[in-house]
């Protein structure tokens, strides 16, 4: 399940009332640097970073109307040597974690990664990401 991280870190910097606007803009301005890992497991729980995905220029985009934050990082496969099971997408303060797959229909899955995604070390996989603003909000 996607866990949140640094959200209430994020927002005690802000003064007045928090808003959808306001949260957009402290986010996008966190995300500017974002990286997405993914990792696999080797063992008893011994993490494998599988690949680093870093914030594609100009994706990083507030979407008024769905009132989320919409972004793509891309970045190559490092290694293949176990299936990709968890990622992290990680900005200054904030940041998405939880369960991966590259299999779609997968149980207890929150991000199913892209086509780009080929397990192939020095492919170049692409993801994108929507961050819901509401939710954030009711979470403080």
């Amino acid at each position: 399940m996607r866990q949140i991280h640094g959200l209430e870190k994020l927002v005690e910097q802000q003064s007045g009332r928090l808003n959808t606007q306001k949260l957009a803009e402290l986010l996008l301005t966190d995300l500017q640097h974002c990286r997405c890992s993914i990792y696999g497991t080797i063992g008893d729980d011994d993490k494998v970073l599988l690949a680093e995905l870093g914030l594609l220029p100009d994706s990083l985009e507030y979407e008024m109307f769905d009132q989320r934050i919409d972004l793509i990082v891309a970045g190559p496969i490092l290694r293949n040597d176990c299936v990709p099971l968890i990622y992290r997408l990680q900005g200054e303060q904030f940041a998405l974690s939880g369960r991966c797959s590259m299999i779609a229909r997968v149980c207890g899955v929150d991000l199913y990664l892209q086509r780009s995604y080929t397990g192939v070390v020095g492919d170049v996989a692409r993801q994108k990401f929507a961050i819901p603003l509401k939710p954030l909000l009711q979470m403080l």
